[in-house]
């Protein structure tokens, strides 16, 4: 009897996350059936997925006809299709909290690869996952690797995330002050989007995975470490009670993580399989962050302390001088001290609703340039 294939809909089919999505798809088709398509601004790469894959349905933000292949209005309208047993969240930004909100209300299963839906929601968000008995399974891979590593969550006494730790590792904090953005976007083991690079230079990217972690896992913002390991081998390990500490270990690929999320609990030979080799890997290395060079990591283990609407602002600040950075306005590490200034400015409110929520980024985003323009024209 031939195996029932999951039904999956890819939101931010046309960014890295989404287009490496497809070639896991394309390598285990007999497993899969998608549902639906949604693009952003690159319509003509998600016009030719869409007549590659023939999904059901496509969102588009700028509508296309092909044959045979439903448009949809809203990335709600994919995101409340029943039909649907897992959702791919690939999209970057604010837009990823809303589609995800809905397909817990309908009991869907995520795959998430947005920062943002839990940084800016993650109270909220995992609140209606367990009311809703939906399994949200992380595609970062160092929350991949938290969740492989957990058998009995109960016996955990604390989560080990790894990092990179950028261009600017072992460079001085003069080097890191007069960086250029083609610098900053020369990362030594990933190729991802800009903003998430720059994010890694700066290791604001670690910040916002302890507070993703947090949600996630449940884990006290005491019980969650970050350590240096520039190899990025070791995607991140776990300790036991009783000081076993288990780690997930592999090749930097983000097709790993993607499959195990979208298969899971299943595993399957992918486009990534081979055997590992400690020989040819040779030696691991591991240390502690300069938090004086990278501040950014301090300030989001604040944040999230704080709670409410703290990481939204934390969020969105960053985001906005992240954007005046590559757009060549302030220097890298201009985005901390940016950052800093609107937090320190910001009134938290403790249990936001959404709305809340996204009126608070939006007044972080418009008060966070208005400061850039001040300090830049000053």
């Amino acid at each position: 009897m031939e195996a029932k294939k999951k039904k999956i809909s890819i939101i931010g089919s046309t960014g890295s996350i989404g287009t490496q999505a497809l070639e896991v798809i394309e390598r285990l088709q007999d497993k899969f059936e998608i549902i639906a398509l949604a693009g952003g601004s690159n319509t003509d790469l998600l016009k030719q997925q869409a007549q590659k894959f023939r999904p059901k349905f496509v969102y588009a933000a700028k509508p296309f006809s092909i044959a045979g292949i439903k448009t949809v209005e809203t990335l709600e309208d994919i995101c409340s299709n029943k039909e649907n047993d897992i959702i791919l969240v690939a999209v970057s930004g604010k837009i990823g909290l809303k589609p995800t909100l809905t397909a817990i209300e309908n009991g869907i299963d995520i795959a998430l690869a947005n920062k943002e839906t839990l940084v800016m929601a993650g109270d909220i968000v995992m609140k209606k996952a367990r009311e809703n008995g939906v399994k949200i399974v992380p595609v970062d891979s160092e929350h991949c690797a938290i969740h492989q590593c957990i058998k009995d969550i109960s016996q955990v006494e604390k989560l080990i995330i790894t990092a990179s730790g950028g261009p600017f590792l072992h460079k001085t904090l003069e080097d890191m002050k007069n960086a250029t953005v083609e610098q900053a976007l020369a990362h030594p083991r990933w190729h991802m989007g800009k903003k998430i690079t720059v994010d890694s230079a700066t290791l604001m990217n670690k910040g916002l995975e302890i507070i993703e972690a947090h949600h996630l896992f449940g884990f006290d913002y005491d019980k969650i470490d970050v350590v240096v390991h520039p190899q990025s081998i070791v995607h991140s390990a776990i300790e036991y009670v009783d000081g076993s500490v288990i780690a997930q270990l592999g090749l930097p690929s983000m097709h790993i993580p993607i499959q195990y999320a979208i298969t899971y609990p299943e595993r399957f030979e992918g486009i990534k399989s081979k055997s590992f080799s400690f020989a040819d890997i040779a030696r691991l290395d591991f240390e502690k962050p300069d938090f004086e060079k990278f501040p950014c990591v301090k300030l989001a283990y604040a944040a999230g302390k704080t709670g409410g609407t703290a990481t939204v602002c934390l969020n969105a600040a960053n985001e906005e001088a992240v954007f005046a950075f590559l757009n060549g306005k302030i220097k890298l590490y201009n985005i901390y001290e940016i950052t800093r200034t609107m937090i320190a400015r910001h009134t938290v409110i403790t249990n936001p609703t959404v709305e809340e929520i996204f009126a608070t980024d939006e007044s972080v985003r418009m008060q966070t340039r208005e400061y850039i323009n001040e300090i830049t024209h000053s």
